[in-house]
Formats: C-alpha cells, sequence, structure tokens
C-alpha cells in the first residue's frame, strides 16, 4: 500500500522536488541520532534542527522536564518538517523516559559533556554501535540523571579561557565530524528500504497541498491493495 501511495502520490510534485528527495534520503541516517534536554532558548533550539537537516540526522529528541520545546522559524527554515521530532513530556522523568527508549532501539547513550571517563571527539568510537547525542542547557548543561545514565562521555577539545561552547554550536561540530567519520567508514548507516518509503511518503504529505484529501480518495479506491 505504502508504495503505491507513493507513486499515486507523485504527480502532485515537480520531477525536480522528486529528484531532490531521492538525493537528500540518500543521506539520512538513524545510526547516529539527537537528543535535546530542556532547552529553553529557541533560537539554539532551532539552530540544532537546522544542523541535524544539514548533516543527514533524520531523529531528534526532544526531552521537556521543566522547558518546552519551541522552535524559532526564523532560525530554523523550515527543517523541522523534514526531520522526525520525538517529545518526551509526559513523564514525571522525561530524561529517564528517553534514555530508556533509546537504549532499548540499540543506542548507545552518549553525554555530551567533560567528564572523567570521557573520549574526545576525534577518538570516539563509532563502530561500537549506534549513537544518541545528549545535549543539555545552555547554562547548567545535561542533568544529573542524564550523566548518571550515560554508557559514554565526549567532550570536545577547547584551548581558551571559556569553559564550553554554545549548544548549537557543540552540535554543529560534533554532527560535522561524526558524520563525515561515518559516510567514509564501512558502517552500514544508510536507512533500509521500509524507512525509505516511510519518509519519501512523510515528505510528499508535507509537500502536497491538501495532501490528507487526496490520501482519501486514493484510499476509497484502493481498499483492496
Amino acid at each position: 500500500m505504502k508504495k503505491e501511495l507513493i507513486e499515486y502520490l507523485k504527480p502532485f510534485v515537480t520531477e525536480a522536488r522528486l529528484e531532490i528527495f531521492d538525493k537528500v534520503i540518500g543521506y539520512r541516517t538513524r545510526y547516529i541520532t539527537v537528543a535535546l534536554e530542556d532547552i529553553y532558548q529557541s533560537q539554539n533550539a532551532s539552530a540544532v534542527l537546522r544542523t541535524s537537516d544539514c548533516f543527514g540526522i533524520q531523529d531528534v529528541h526532544v526531552i521537556e522536564n521543566k522547558n518546552t520545546y519551541k522552535i524559532n522559524p526564523d532560525v530554523a527554515l523550515g527543517s523541522s518538517k523534514w526531520l522526525n521530532i520525538i517529545k518526551y513530556n509526559k513523564s514525571e522523568n522525561n530524561t529517564l523516559e528517553a534514555i530508556a527508549s533509546l537504549k532499548k532501539q540499540g543506542y548507545r547513550i552518549v553525554a555530551t559533556t567533560p567528564h572523567k571517563n570521557d573520549v574526545d571527539l576525534d577518538n570516539f568510537n563509532l563502530q561500537k554501535g549506534k549513537v544518541a547525542l545528549f545535549f543539555g542547557t545552555e547554562l547548567n548543561g545535561l542533568s544529573d540523571i542524564a550523566i548518571q545514565n550515560a554508557d559514554e562521555y565526549l567532550k570536545i577539545p577547547m584551548f581558551g579561557f571559556t569553559e564550553s561552547f554554545n549548544i548549537s554550536v557543540s552540535a554543529a561540530i560534533i554532527l560535522h565530524h561524526l558524520t563525515l567519520k561515518l559516510r567514509s567508514s564501512n558502517i552500514n548507516w544508510q536507512l533500509s528500504n521500509e524507512e525509505i518509503d516511510e519518509l519519501k511518503l512523510n515528505w510528499l504529505k508535507q509537500t502536497i497541498k491538501k495532501s490528507d484529501l487526496i490520501i482519501e480518495k486514493f484510499l476509497s479506491k484502493n481498499t483492496n491493495i
């Protein structure tokens, strides 16, 4: 049904847009994902979305404990509609819920913070398995719960007086380095055919005006597919 629906929707968009979809999907990955804990400055939150899209990260996990995640459209530039944004905001401790969910999916929980057992970005091992990069608030960084439940710790080497980068800068540096390293490796980092179909269908829905009505018409004619 999914493939048939994709073929049905294709004529509603230009060939150029379809070519862009195919090109971008080829670079998309879920081997690396991003988790944002309690980010409260909308410009930083939106910048991370934009960076994730630019480097081919498909999923961004948003943890809302005290702060509601807000998107600044002038910064995000529409990147959010091409990403899967998974929110955790219904539990007493949403950080633990996010960590449990990601571990169940086979991710290593990697806290991006200096720690006694940390690893420099250049030496981080991608071969060990999928990676969920956790970024914390602009002022205080990651919570104690996130740090205590992390599997590994990653830091960006710095040589100045300032102790840390802005979160959006940190995300950009780390994602640039790791996605470049990932694509030059022998790791199977690309999406599966099923994931590609799902993503392409979602992107078509996002692109086509009144796509819900068009899909409803298709389903009414193809109930036996």
